[in-house]
């Protein structure tokens, strides 16, 4: 039941034809509807952004507009964070790598929200640059070493957590190929997303938001916030890491978490690259197009993801103030990448690509490029600017084809 959870997303995209007959769910580019998108660069009063110094303000403005239309607004972060070293191994990988496990203690108060933290560097490297990321299923799925802690994971149905087993070390480590990361010279910093805040529609009375309770309405934060401030909160622990280069962390993430990546990328400057893979429909993907999941079915099946006003838009989305390509806009003009699958047609390849070019204005105001292609490439060829995309061949999944086109792009950008 666990496993069936936390791999929820890969279960419904490998299987699109009874997705499109259960969900009559379009896969046809012939009967999209007609759309416009919203310009990144054209103020609400239609005065058009001319400079850096205006895209700032625009920038403030599109954020609000996320924030009460799509994702929520989260409250004000004024409480502090415990780390303490719960193990560390300075000859882990073969020699190659320090495996550390860390507590953290978030502490708003007299409420507290404890948070394990996956930490592995290179060992030749003084400080390194990391990729910070959350995990599905436990951080001892990540690394298969019987010193990780077995994982309190949640069950979907809310009825309370199971703890991880033995057997279940190191069965999602071709999601974190860490030999290949470390030996590139990076490190990578992982969370179990449930720790920070259980993924079913529970009230929000757990993780983040009983932490920070407060009196929610309609444009309060849902769960891709939440994920996205818990990012905030490892960013801010990173910081104090001496290992660690704080001005070369990547923030990464895989489907419902590649959204919380984006969306934390976009609303904490900190990050110096984001990475989204396979992120879909309140990711990367345009809204507009109607193609595969759609504003009304992704509301409906994780009503806890978003904001409540975001439901105006189910069915709706010609609706909406903004789309993907404004929340990918905001990471400009740092380097982002956008990965796909030919075969994820739920999260909508196309529209992943298309909303990367509809971001280009917007980096090329800074004297940025884009893509250096105008039409989508072919499976397997990558192409980047400071802006990077791939489809890749096969399902919805993070892979070492993935990781190897992330390493090389953070090669060209941060080394």
């Amino acid at each position: 039941m666990i496993k069936l959870f936390a791999s929820f997303g890969l279960l419904i995209l490998s299987n699109l034809s009874t997705i499109a007959q259960e969900f009559n769910a379009n896969y046809d580019e012939s009967k999209m509807p007609a759309y416009t998108l919203p310009d990144p660069l054209l103020f609400e009063n239609g005065k058009k952004v001319t400079g850096i110094g205006e895209w700032e303000k625009r920038r403030s403005e599109l954020i609000s507009l996320f924030e009460n239309q799509v994702y929520g607004i989260s409250p004000e972060w004024k409480g502090e964070i415990i780390s303490s070293v719960i193990t560390s191994n300075s000859d882990a990988l073969s020699g190659i790598a320090i495996v550390r496990e860390i507590q953290l203690t978030l502490k708003n108060g007299a409420k507290q929200l404890p948070v394990k933290v996956l930490l592995v560097l290179p060992r030749k490297i003084a400080k390194a640059p990391v990729f910070l990321g959350y995990n599905f299923n436990g951080n001892h799925t990540v690394i298969e070493d019987p010193a990780i802690t077995l994982a309190d994971v949640w069950h979907v149905d809310g009825t309370g957590t199971v703890k991880g087993l033995d057997s279940e070390r190191g069965t999602y480590s071709h999601r974190w190929p860490l030999n290949e990361i470390i030996a590139r010279g990076y490190g990578v910093a992982t969370i179990y997303y449930g720790d920070v805040d259980p993924d079913f529609d529970d009230g929000f009375k757990n993780g983040a938001h009983a932490l920070m309770k407060e009196n929610r309405d309609s444009s309060s934060w849902g769960s891709i916030a939440a994920w996205a401030w818990g990012l905030s909160r490892a960013m801010d622990y990173l910081e104090t890491v001496p290992e660690v280069n704080a001005g070369k962390v990547i923030v990464i993430g895989h489907s419902r978490l590649g959204k919380a990546a984006l969306w934390a990328g976009a609303t904490d400057t900190r990050f110096a690259m984001v990475i989204s893979n396979n992120s879909g429909c309140g990711g990367a993907a345009l809204s507009k197009r109607i193609f595969g999941e759609t504003v009304g079915r992704i509301n409906s099946a994780f009503p806890h993801w978003f904001c409540d006003r975001f439901n105006r838009y189910n069915e709706n989305e010609k609706l909406l103030p903004v789309d993907q390509h404004e929340l990918l806009a905001l990471i400009a003009p740092r380097p982002l990448y956008v990965a796909s699958a030919n075969e994820d047609e739920w999260a909508d390849p196309k529209g992943e690509f298309l909303a990367c070019k509809a971001a280009e204005p917007v980096y090329a105001l800074f004297g940025k490029d884009g893509l250096p292609v105008d039409e989508m490439p072919g499976v397997n060829s990558p192409v980047s600017g400071t802006l990077g995309y791939h489809i890749r061949k096969g399902l919805h999944d993070i892979l070492l084809y993935d990781w190897l086109q992330y390493l090389d792009f953070a090669d060209k950008h941060l080394k």
